[in-house]
């Protein structure tokens, strides 16, 4: 019997890729497209100007439309598209797809390529696209064959948003798009990884808790993408544990004021296992374990600490450190059930405990540190750079109470989680990458995903140079972010720690004064309503100004001590 065709079934019409490519889109889910157009995606332009519902969001670097697309996608949890040019456009985009990796952003990226029998001539900016996009997504793929676009888009929308979610990419050639075919469209396929451990599961890790003489609690970012904000709180109330931050806290991973909490652990080795000296067990809730950046000799987790785990990246599991207890499972199922366990094993014991425990924690959890930290801040002197705790502090006290904070300001913003308080999981977002250039770019996606709430984006001057034609998609789109730029006149991470490591204090090639910077006249150039404050009188009328006006962005340069 001769091999049966594959079925078009559904379809009458014939329809050019490109249109396919839309259709496709928006069936999965896909409301936002960001972009930067070269050539090769004239047929998806083209293809656009039909179809006004996939609202298309221009960036003018590949750089920057990848991380205002991070930044939309990690506020809204929608999946995103991203469209950028050929090999070199897709290499501007690569350090931002490496951040969105990191974050595990849902989020299918495409690149136009040449026809395919004209790539084989090698024509001008041609290059294998599928090999320069491999290292820093879930899945690359090229389509070879029109009839292929709808099962590869679905297949990508799946790969995307299945647990560990992260970027697709997806190269397009202009046959491809510009060919017309029957195709059969296909439909949308959903993982559901919102799993619960068994009930032997719960109760072993419940016994266990139970059992720790003294317990921490690590809050980490899958508390945010399994909507756990709530239950992380009762988890840790229930048992009357300390909570700390993860090492790198790029999201709003656990309510600061909750008087369990105690702040963010650093990446300082030393320090670290200092704090986890006093506790026998850690239970890991969807957080990396203890990520550092720089080498030390010593290990941030002492022998005597034990560690527990909850999520769904089971690579995280036992990756540096051995796990007695590792749930691959969602966070939020999970709390749901262990915390009425935990109850039911721990019954009036557990609760007179945690009592004791929460009434311990009282002189030193968060918010005590930051009563002490508003009753020590310096005022500042006049003629002199703001001090960034004070600059850090008023913005804390300005933000609107559903306010949200997207911050990249490395040195200048060190002690902004000390005042800011988080409030829901979308209150914050910050780079997890450590690659420089997020911010500035992720606060216009954050804006766009949440128009009532209002952005503030607590950037440093080097980061914002990076991405700082993200100012002008700000201004395009008319959202009303307000850009703060910490202006310290130079790579001050950097200065610190070549002194540090190195004990140099003549740093080269790290200094913005000759000449000196004005990102108040870079912004006013890309359209947007800026000025800079030196003063605190100045902050402070700035501030007011910039909350009043709502039509569109304001950028404030605010001129800061050099930290270090």
């Amino acid at each position: 019997m001769p091999d049966a065709p594959i079925s078009n079934r559904g379809v009458t019409n014939t329809i050019a890729g490109r249109d396919a490519f839309l259709r496709v889109l928006s069936d999965e889910g896909v409301v936002k497209m960001f972009g930067n157009p070269g050539t090769t995606e004239l047929p998806i332009m083209h293809a656009l100007s039909s179809a006004p519902e996939m609202g298309y969001v221009l960036g003018l670097q590949e750089a920057v439309v990848i991380a205002m697309a991070d930044g939309y996608a990690r506020a809204s949890g929608r999946l995103v598209s991203c469209n950028v040019h050929v090999a070199p456009g897709l290499g501007n985009a690569i350090g931002s797809i490496y951040t969105s990796l990191m974050s595990g952003t849902a989020m299918i990226v495409t690149a136009g390529q040449q026809e395919q029998g004209h790539g084989l001539t090698e024509p001008l900016l041609y290059a294998p696209l599928v090999p320069i996009a491999q290292p820093v997504v879930k899945w690359a793929v090229e389509v070879n064959r029109i009839e292929d676009l709808p099962r590869i888009l679905r297949r990508a929308a799946k790969v995307a948003t299945t647990a560990p979610t992260g970027p697709v990419f997806i190269s397009l050639p202009g046959d491809i798009l510009n060919n017309e075919a029957a195709i059969d469209m296909g439909a949308t396929t959903r993982v559901d990884t919102a799993v619960r451990p068994s009930d032997a599961a719960i109760e072993q890790l419940a016994r266990r808790l139970l059992s720790a003489r003294n317990p921490v609690m690590l809050a980490g970012h899958e508390i945010v993408t399994s909507d756990a904000f709530a239950e992380a709180a009762e988890l840790a109330e229930t048992l009357g544990v300390p909570v700390w931050h993860q090492t790198v806290g790029h999201g709003a991973h656990f309510p600061s004021e909750h008087p369990c909490y105690l702040g963010a652990l650093n990446r300082d080795q030393k320090r670290v296992r200092g704090i986890l000296a006093e506790h026998d067990l850690m239970l890991c809730v969807g957080a990396d374990v203890l990520q550092m950046s720089v080498w030390s000799e010593v290990e941030p987790l002492p022998e005597t600490t034990k560690v527990a785990m909850i999520g769904l990246r089971d690579w995280e599991m036992g990756k540096n450190f051995p796990a007695e207890i590792a749930l691959r499972a969602d966070v939020k199922e999970t709390l749901k059930a262990l915390i009425p366990a935990l109850k039911a094993l721990g019954g009036t014991a557990l609760a007179q405990k945690a009592q004791r425990m929460r009434a311990a924690l009282e002189s030193r959890n968060w918010s005590a540190q930051r009563a002490q930290r508003l009753g020590t801040l310096q005022a500042p002197k006049a003629g002199e750079p703001l001090p960034a705790d004070w600059v850090m502090a008023r913005i804390a006290e300005a933000m609107p109470k559903d306010g949200i904070l997207v911050e990249e300001g490395l040195t200048s913003a060190t002690t902004l989680p000390a005042f800011y308080p988080y409030r829901d999981r979308k209150s914050f977002f910050g780079n997890v990458s450590g690659g420089i250039g997020w911010g500035i770019a992720a606060a216009v996606g954050v804006q766009i995903a949440e128009p009532t709430r209002r952005v503030f984006a607590v950037i440093g001057d080097g980061s914002a140079m990076y991405s700082i034609t993200a100012l002008w998609s700000a201004a395009n789109q008319k959202l009303p972010v307000i850009f703060l730029i910490m202006n310290n006149e130079g790579y001050q991470i950097l200065k610190n720690r070549l002194k540090l490591f190195h004990g140099n204090d003549a740093p080269i090639g790290m200094d913005f004064n000759d000449p000196p910077m004005n990102v108040t006249k870079i912004a006013e150039g890309f359209g947007v309503t800026a000025e800079r404050v030196d003063s605190a009188e100045g902050f402070n009328a700035a501030m007011k100004r910039a909350l009043a006006k709502t039509d569109g962005p304001t950028l404030l340069e605010v001129m800061v001590k050099k930290v270090g």
